[in-house]
C-alpha cells in the first residue's frame, strides 16, 4: 500500500493504516531521537510523543515534503522540546563579543574515520555545540532555522557550530594518532 493511500486512511482515523505506518517509520525515527536524546528510553519516548502528535496534526500534513521528512521534523522538535524541558538551556552568545564567519573549506575528517566514530565524537560534545551539530550537519538545518528551533541568535549558531567542529576535528585527530586527550 502507498504511502499516501495509508496517509488518507490515517486521516479518517483507521488504527490498522496508522500501525501499517508506524511499523514503516519507527525504526528510522527512533535512530534520529537517539541522536537527540542521552539513552534509549527517553530516544522511545520522544519518538512515541512524535508520532501521536504526528497522528493528532495529520490534517495539516499536505504532502509538499514526503511524509517521512514531516514526521522526522516532528521528530526532532519532539526531541529539542524534551531537552529543553529537563533544563538543558543552550548557552546564549553575546553577538557582540563573538563573530564567527563559517568557513566549510578549514573543516574536514581524516579519510579512515568511519561514520560510528563520527557520531561518537558528535555523541561527546557538550549540549550546546552538540545539538547544533547534529542539526547543521546530519539533519541539513541551516543557521536561520536552527535559531528559530532554539531560540538563539543566528550569530549564536554559528558560533556553536564552530567551536562543535573544532572539538570534533580534535577528538577526531586523537583516534586517527591514537592519542589521549
Amino acid at each position: 500500500m502507498s504511502n499516501s493511500l495509508l496517509v488518507e486512511q490515517c486521516k479518517q482515523n483507521n488504527r490498522k493504516a496508522q500501525l501499517a505506518l508506524y511499523k514503516q517509520y519507527c525504526d528510522g525515527m527512533f535512530i534520529v531521537a537517539k541522536r537527540y536524546m542521552r539513552d534509549a528510553a527517553a530516544a522511545e519516548d520522544a519518538m512515541q510523543e512524535a508520532f501521536i502528535k504526528a497522528f493528532q496534526k495529520l490534517e495539516q500534513f499536505k504532502g509538499d515534503v514526503t511524509f517521512g521528512a514531516w514526521l522526522k521534523r516532528i521528530v526532532i522538535n519532539t526531541c529539542l522540546d524534551a531537552i529543553k524541558a529537563k533544563k538543558l538551556e543552550v548557552q546564549s552568545i553575546e553577538e557582540e563579543t563573538l563573530h564567527i564567519v563559517e568557513d566549510t573549506n578549514e573543516w574536514s575528517v581524516p579519510d579512515q574515520t568511519t561514520i560510528e566514530e563520527v557520531k561518537e565524537a558528535i555523541a561527546s560534545l557538550n549540549d550546546n555545540h552538540k545539538i547544533v551539530v547534529q542539526l547543521y550537519l546530519l539533519e541539513g538545518y541551516d543557521h536561520q532555522e536552527i535559531a528559530s528551533i532554539l531560540d538563539i541568535s543566528e550569530s549564536a549558531s554559528r558560533t556553536n557550530l564552530h567551536r562543535g567542529k573544532i572539538q570534533l576535528q580534535k577528538h577526531l585527530k586523537h583516534l586517527q594518532y591514537g592519542t589521549g586527550y
